[in-house]
């Protein structure tokens, strides 16, 4: 193997040579918001979690292990960022209530939620798949984001408003082979996105999506982990990298401020210049 995941590099040059984003004292755009972001101890959810964290947001992180949390909301404390954790699988009915019971018990409300969470159960052709890879992959990664918002809607018209956004992926434009179903999963979620948009507008709640590209991220891994196969997938990137973290909650901070205050119903691609259209 000639590259590790985060710094992959061919032939000696390296695909990930961003520099990572620092935020300014002076962009304060979350200050007194309350955010929710679910799959948020590492990759792109932790990315997020920092970056609304780091513009004065207090935020509630989770994802499915307990110890997981904890090493987050530790790591994000030492930054300065106001957060709580909660263990929470988000396809359990209960433990998504904690989620929402945190953010109103220790911060007083929500304002922005962050549907994250996704799985991916195995790399296999379409009609090749078990009817269960199915079954799992919709109940993660579409039906518990429409619950995630459905539950967030009442909490979100308490305060006046707020902000919905879904994360989506680049395949949700344009399907990758091994990972047709969850493809199909990411393109629900643009629908979807459209779909609660149009009946929240007038709530004062705007729903947005963004569609990573390839990003540096162990979930990543199933693409970038067999040479082959990444041999395929960079020529279709024209910035010929890997995206980072950082790169895609700058794009999450923007939907989430007022900033994006005439924009719903819309989903950014942020996959390096690879073409997406449905």
């Amino acid at each position: 193997m000639i590259r590790s995941l985060g710094r992959l590099s061919i032939r000696g040059k390296s695909l990930t040579s961003v520099k990572p984003y620092s935020v300014s004292a002076e962009l304060n755009r979350m200050k007194g918001k309350v955010a929710i972001v679910t799959a948020s101890t590492e990759g792109i959810g932790f990315g997020i979690a920092k970056r609304l964290g780091n513009e004065g947001a207090s935020v509630v992180i989770c994802s499915r292990k307990d110890n997981n949390v904890q090493r987050a909301v530790k790591e994000l404390r030492r930054e300065g960022i106001t957060v709580e954790g909660v263990a929470c699988h988000v396809a359990d009915a209960e433990q998504r209530k904690i989620l929402f019971d945190t953010a109103n018990a220790k911060f007083g409300g929500l304002d922005i939620l962050v549907s994250n969470a996704a799985v991916n159960p195995g790399a296999s052709s379409v009609l090749e798949a078990e009817e269960a890879k199915w079954n799992k992959i919709f109940e993660v990664n579409v039906k518990s984001s429409w619950s995630l918002a459905k539950e967030a809607y009442p909490n979100l018209v308490k305060r006046g408003g707020g902000s919905i956004v879904f994360i989506s992926s680049i395949v949700g434009y344009k399907p990758m082979w091994p990972i047709g179903l969850y493809s199909v999963s990411k393109t629900a979620l643009i629908g979807l996105t459209k779909a609660i948009a149009n009946e929240v507008a007038g709530a004062n709640i705007r729903v947005n999506c963004v569609a990573p590209g390839v990003i540096a991220t162990k979930f990543a891994s199933i693409l970038t982990s067999s040479e082959d196969l990444w041999k395929e997938i960079l020529p279709q990137i024209p910035m010929r990298r890997l995206g980072e973290p950082s790169e895609i909650a700058g794009v999450v901070a923007f939907l989430a401020s007022s900033d994006a205050s005439f924009i719903t119903g819309e989903t950014i691609v942020a996959a390096g210049g690879i073409h997406a259209h449905l």
